[in-house]
């Protein structure tokens, strides 16, 4: 009994001590805690966990604990007795491995004790006279402390299965497994697990193996079939190798694991038992999920099944031999592996239609989407035999993607208005797709009205922004309440900008801003924002806002909300709350409010943490969370002692080091305090728990040189979720991975899985044979890294094993120049995606028709096409489409970057009629100024619009054409379109007269320049950079945060030089340094730096460089608006 109580202590009373509601105190008594072990000794009923949470904690028990302290003649209290306890307790929360320790110490009963303390549900809150403790809350702070469940996990695998009976271990392992995303099931972990299981027991345990498939890597999903299958193969009934052991059953224990099984294994399966395992009623969900099948295993999947009583191209009923059991539809049934049917010579077109609607799924593939895409388009051939699209349009499914503008063309509007509800609902249309069949469709309707509206779906995008000006104002305002909603989020800028237009149109007694919801609010301008009277904390709980809007409407409701909490609470309005609301706040109101602060971080920016920081530190500085040190003067970080290193770097680690100090000297300076606090090493895996994200900014030389070889597999796990690795950092991974792993050229599928994002830092000739090898996986990676700028090499080890892989022949009627050119074909630029950079502009000119028609939207989003490749597929537009006043608004919008190759005459032959149109060209940045005058004159000639004409819905759908205009032409445009659409004109980077034109109709809009508001310089963006040096000059210091960065970004120098005055230097520092303009008489100077500016002697004359060296610091404190 003697170590009993020790157990009790660690793992109630002291877990106890973080529930307790008091304040902490600093001075704790660090002699109490051996008293509280005689304690446990001495008093029956305080040391069986099982005991105490059965019978509950008595009033008597509390008495008794008090008395016996009282006893001992021991002055104590209840903070200090709580002091002691939580230093205890934090002793083993930030050092897991005594926690680690301890455990193995216990016996076999203190260890059941102690996970029952751990990992009961029971809710228990216990008495001590004015202490409340709440087991519930304090179960979960432990659990979710870095660390602890590690030691959690490895005691369990070492001691559970001998002391406790196997389905509380496996429940146990499940608990602490889900709270760790899998990482802990490093490859050699199956090798701890038992290999005599009951039978339930292993049944749960793979169960959670299944539920983290996703989340485990290759090597460990490996280790763990292998684990799965040496269970399943001792305790099945096989004799021989002539007998599979994989019954219908074992199928179902795997799970997603069977894609683990080798071709021969699947092959050997029995045609009774892969026929009795597709009829389970879970078969179909299991086969769902296989999303990781590679072509070879399902065709072997496919032959069994069909080896079995089934007839896959039965379509109605399929009876299995035997009773008269069940009646199945088969093919329902297939799962993911309809996805690789190949049986196609006697398909029907009935059965073909049937496997079309099953392979919807298809998508969740991970990889081999060009054979999906191909098997879709044979379907698509035998479905369509002897009838035409118009008669089987419904039929298709999201096969229907797959035709191309003339077959979607030749489609009658009552074709299309009877297959709506297939249409509304398919994924994967591009736009100039959902253009056409959204005019086919109006075409039969006539009538825009918001119950034809409502029946578009995923069309509604195709709607004309004129169209949606035109509705009436009382259909819209269905829309808007109406499920169709959530499809306004598709829709253009321009095209809400035409919805809005018309909700609040001038003369309209009832606005409708107040019932647009999510991202949509974010276009209401601040102009109307004012005007509107019906907001209130509720009706802002779903929208998505804008910091200028935040900022005024925190401002508005503070006038009339007396509660912060409901303030604090509402949706993303806490991005308006500013300095001076933080402040205002009292010491008690503020710490009580805080966790709305801390859970909504991500939407603050570094200056509001910065507020923060400093009004914690003046109101309870010993409980400061420690990430708000990181918002401080780098001075700060020296107060931090080492007894807390481990707090701070658990705290700094869950937080967003980026979003916290953006300036690189202040982040420096808390990098190396983590260092110190590191002592330059990561010894083992509770060290990479503890650091979290910040391992994502260790320098290279602590990576390379200070990441010992225990922790690196874990380390190198979250090395894969880092976003934004320097170029020295990623040499050093490099280089590890090389010393662990070898070159690439000897690596096994496994690691190359495993190793996947970590590609792209190798070299051409050492991704050969990657390319090689595993061009699957090689694909698969860079699909998933689709939408990032990927080197140069690496798509073109990309693009080599496409090409290498893919099956391809020579055109048997080649273009002129095109002799044994093997030109792109359709799979492989699907495949490609942004490797499609690496074509030759002489393969792409050799392109067929049918391939170039297919896949032109896909060429028009590849980010790296130089000029030569784009003026190729410009001629390949004009060959096959005519020449371009031929072209349709589909034809425009589909060629995306591709239109960057018309010259200016091309351009002005272009019917422009359509806002439409013009806001699909206005998307691309790289526009020359002559071809962004084309496209501005030929929008004005063929809508017959002129400038003082232009409604707000067109200025944001030219975008950055406006641009293009002159000043003279800017001032025409009328004060009343160009006041609801500032923040979208606030994002354009024009030159600097046009910014200044631009700010002057600001100035009609919110008055004088020396009386505006920070909600209105977020607003106005880059406009703000065509503010004259006087006006800078006038502006309050106190809105120097409140300049967007792109603003900054466009300040002429002879302007910021002049404009920016030392004392908005006060203002700025807090961005740059986290200092603060008036001093702190309280704290300390070994706590505590100078927080007031240099001297004018120090500072100088406000010199260029020392000017322009501030511009970084002003760009630092600002957030864009979008």
């Amino acid at each position: 009994m003697s170590r009993e109580p020790r157990t009790y202590i660690l793992f109630l009373f002291l877990f106890l001590s973080h529930g307790m509601a008091s304040h902490r105190v600093p001075d704790s008594r660090q002699d109490l805690y051996p008293l509280l072990q005689k304690m446990a000794v001495s008093i029956p009923g305080t040391y069986h966990c099982d005991l105490l949470l059965s019978h509950g904690w008595t009033a008597d028990l509390s008495h008794r604990v008090l008395a016996y302290l009282n006893s001992r003649n021991v002055a104590f209290t209840i903070p200090s007795l709580q002091a002691a306890m939580e230093n205890h307790l934090e002793q083993r929360l930030y050092q897991p491995q005594k926690l680690l320790e301890d455990l193995k110490e216990t016996d076999a009963q203190q260890f059941r004790t102690a996970m029952q303390c751990l990992l009961e549900d029971k809710k228990d809150r216990l008495e001590l006279e004015d202490v409340v403790i709440d087991l519930g809350e304090i179960r979960k702070q432990a659990l979710q402390s870095p660390g602890v469940n590690r030691s959690l996990f490895l005691i369990t695998l070492e001691r559970c299965f001998q002391v406790l009976n196997s389905l509380e271990c496996v429940e146990i392992l499940g608990r602490v497994l889900k709270g760790s995303s899998g990482s802990f099931l490093q490859p050699d972990i199956p090798g701890k697990l038992p290999r005599h299981l009951q039978e339930d027991a292993f049944k749960n345990l793979s169960a959670v193996f299944r539920d983290l498939y996703d989340q485990t890597s290759a090597h460990s999903q490996r280790a763990l079939y292998t684990w799965m299958t040496g269970i399943l193969q001792t305790s099945s009934n096989a004799t021989d190798d002539s007998v599979s052991w994989v019954s219908a059953e074992n199928l179902w224990i795997l799970g997603r694991y069977m894609v683990h099984l080798s071709f021969e294994e699947i092959t050997k399966i029995s045609p009774v038992e892969i026929g009795l395992f597709i009829s389970y009623d879970n078969a179909t969900k299991q086969l769902d999920t296989v999303y990781d099948i590679t072509p070879d295993l399902a065709q072997a999947f496919l032959e069994r099944i069909s080896s079995s009583s089934f007839d896959m191209r039965n379509t109605s009923t399929i009876h299995r031999q035997g009773p008269p059991a069940s009646t199945l539809i088969f093919p329902h049934r297939l799962g993911l592996l309809v996805c690789f049917y190949h049986d196609l010579d006697l398909l029907d077109a009935a059965v073909a239609q049937v496997l079309l609607h099953q392979m919807i799924k298809c998508s969740h593939l991970r990889g081999f989407q060009a054979g999906v895409q191909k098997l879709k388009a044979n379907l698509l051939d035998i479905a369509t035999e002897n009838q035409t699209l118009n008669e089987i349009l419904g039929s298709l499914s999201d096969a229907v993607v797959a035709l191309t503008h003339s077959q979607l063309e030749s489609l009658s509007p009552e074709a299309v208005h009877g297959a709506i509800s297939t249409l509304n609902q398919v994924s994967g249309w591009a736009k100039s797709q959902v253009i056409i069949l959204s005019a086919k469709y109006l075409a039969h309707e006539k009538v825009l009205s918001f119950y034809n509206v409502s029946q578009m779906g995923v069309l509604l995008a195709g709607v004309g922004t004129q169209a949606f000006y035109s509705m009436d104002r009382r259909d819209l305002l269905q829309v808007l309440r109406s499920t169709i909603s959530l499809h306004v989020s598709d829709l253009s800028p321009a095209q809400q900008q035409g919805v809005l237009s018309k909700m609040i149109e001038a003369g309209d007694t009832v606005s409708g801003i107040v019932e647009i919801q999510g991202a949509f609010f974010k276009e209401v301008s601040l102009f109307n924002l004012r005007r509107e009277p019906g907001f209130n904390t509720t009706v802002l709980k779903e929208k998505e806002l804008r910091r200028s809007q935040a900022l005024f409407l925190f401002e508005l409701l503070s006038k009339t909300t007396r509660r912060p909490e409901e303030l604090l609470s509402t949706g993303q309005l806490v991005k308006g709350v500013t300095c001076s609301h933080i402040d205002a706040m009292n010491a008690d109101s503020f710490l009580a409010h805080f966790h709305y602060f801390e859970n909504n971080l991500s939407l603050l920016s570094p200056y509001q943490v910065n507020c923060l920081a400093w009004k914690y530190w003046e109101v309870s500085r010993s409980s400061l969370p420690p990430f708000l040190l990181a918002a401080l003067p780098a001075h700060y970080l020296a107060s931090v002692p080492a007894s807390q290193c481990v707090p701070f770097l658990i705290s700094l680690g869950k937080s967003r080091l980026d979003s916290l100090v953006l300036d690189t000297h202040k982040k420096n300076s808390v990098l190396r305090k983590v260092q110190q606090c590191l002592n330059n090493s990561i010894a083992d895996e509770f060290m990479v728990d503890i650091v979290g994200d910040l391992l994502c900014h260790l320098p290279a030389a602590t990576i390379y040189h200070g990441v010992s070889p225990r922790a690196w597999a874990t380390a190198l796990h979250r090395l894969r979720d880092c976003p934004h690795l320097s170029p020295e950092q990623k040499a050093a991974v490099r280089l590890r991975l090389l010393e662990q792993q070898g070159l690439p050229g000897n690596w096994t599928a496994e690691t190359t899985k495993d190793l996947g994002p970590f590609l792209v830092l190798f070299s051409g000739d050492e991704l050969s044979s990657i390319a090689t090898k595993f061009p699957d996986i090689l694909q698969q990676t860079a699909s998933k890294m689709a939408g990032t700028l990927l080197p140069k090499e690496f798509l073109w080890a990309v693009f080599e094993s496409v090409r290498n892989s893919s099956e391809r022949s020579l055109s048997s009627d080649p273009s002129p120049g095109c002799h044994g050119v093997v030109a792109p074909s359709s799979g492989d630029i699907f495949t490609l995606a942004e490797a499609n950079a690496c074509w030759a502009p002489e393969d792409l000119l050799c392109m067929e028709e049918h391939t170039f028609i297919r896949n032109v939207e896909l060429l028009g989003a590849v980010g790296g096409f130089e000029q030569p490749q784009l003026m190729t597929l410009k001629e390949k537009a004009v060959q096959f489409w005519d020449m371009p006043s031929y072209w349709k608004e589909y034809h425009i919008v589909s060629l995306g970057r591709i239109a960057l190759a018309l010259d200016e005459s091309e351009l002005g032959q272009l019917d422009l009629s359509s806002i439409d149109t013009v806001a699909s060209l206005s998307q691309q940045t790289e526009w020359t100024p002559g071809q962004a005058k084309s496209i501005l004159q030929g929008f004005l000639e063929d809508s017959g619009y002129r400038i003082q004409d232009l409604k707000s819905f067109h200025l944001v759908g030219l975008g950055t054409i406006l641009c293009a205009m002159n000043i003279t032409e800017v001032s025409l445009i009328k004060i009343s379109e160009f006041r609801v659409v500032v923040a979208r004109i606030g994002t354009l980077l024009c030159s600097t007269h046009v910014l200044a034109e631009f700010k002057r109709k600001a100035e009609v809009v919110f008055g004088d320049p020396a009386k505006w508001s920070g909600p209105v310089l977020q607003e106005l963006g880059t406009i703000a950079a065509g503010l004259t040096k006087e006006e800078l000059q006038m502006l309050d210091k106190d809105l120097m945060p409140y300049f967007q960065p792109s603003a900054i970004k466009c300040l002429p120098d002879e302007i910021f030089k002049v404009g920016t005055h030392v004392f908005h230097l006060h203002s700025l520092q807090r961005a740059l340094d986290g200092a603060k303009t008036r001093s702190w008489l309280d704290t300390p100077p070994s706590a505590s730096p100078t927080r007031t500016v240099s001297s004018a002697s120090t500072l100088g004359a406000p010199s260029a460089w020392g000017l322009w060296l501030c511009c970084p610091l002003l760009v630092l404190m600002a957030e864009t608006v979008w």
